[in-house]
């Protein structure tokens, strides 16, 4: 399972690293025994989920969003040849359906780092190679 640093969790939440650092303090995000700490990415993704679900844009403005969201993958689904993929791009939410054999060759699970690229009604999920 992959794990983060502090900072890079801040940039996937969109927040500063002492905001983080507050969290990991306050038992609201688990950390691992790596030195320095990091926070499983599962642990992460659920915890993206749930602040982009419990906040809502005030701004109440139509925009224009870029074509690559950059995110924590929050479930994956496989049913028979098909695979739903769901991703937390900081407020984003993005679902990308797939084969599952793409899933599987992607290794995709809740905790993944991945970026969805968005053409038209295609969704695209790229991982970073390691």
């Amino acid at each position: 399972m992959r794990s983060y640093k502090v900072s890079q969790a801040a940039r996937l939440l969109g927040v500063s690293d002492d905001t983080v650092r507050r969290w990991i303090d306050q038992g609201v995000l688990p950390v691992t025994d790596a030195s320095p700490v990091e926070i499983p990415g599962a642990a992460l993704a659920e915890h993206a989920a749930s602040v982009a679900s419990a906040a809502a844009d005030p701004s109440d403005v139509l925009s224009s969003a870029r074509n690559r969201f950059v995110g924590l993958v929050t479930r994956v689904q496989i049913e028979g040849v098909m695979a739903q993929v769901d991703i937390q791009a900081g407020p984003h939410r993005v679902v990308s359906l797939m084969t599952a054999e793409s899933a599987r060759d992607l290794a995709l699970e809740p905790g993944s780092l991945a970026v969805a690229s968005i053409k038209a009604t295609t969704v695209v999920v790229e991982t970073p190679k390691d």
